[in-house]
């Protein structure tokens, strides 16, 4: 889930919290293939979801390059 083994400690970077995010979501959606009428999880995952696109907007905007490298990873699983 950690993107480099050195910081395994630092949350606090934008590709930390969106790996954090994915993780989440990508729960959240397995959670919610099960039950299907838990309108609370829907709507968590509709904010985290859009937590996650201003986190890449803002990486977008700041630096491109991390932003890049951070699409590239497949194991996030934000394009496919």
């Amino acid at each position: 889930m950690y993107l480099d083994s050195e910081k395994k400690k630092e949350t606090g970077s934008p590709e930390a919290q969106i790996a954090l995010f994915s993780y989440r979501i990508a729960h959240l959606t397995e959670h919610l293939k099960v039950n299907k009428k838990d309108h609370t999880t829907q709507r968590s995952l509709k904010m985290l979801v859009g937590k996650r696109r201003k986190l890449l907007d803002y990486l977008m905007r700041t630096d491109i390059n991390r932003y890049r490298a951070l699409i590239a990873k497949k194991e996030l699983g934000i394009r496919k």
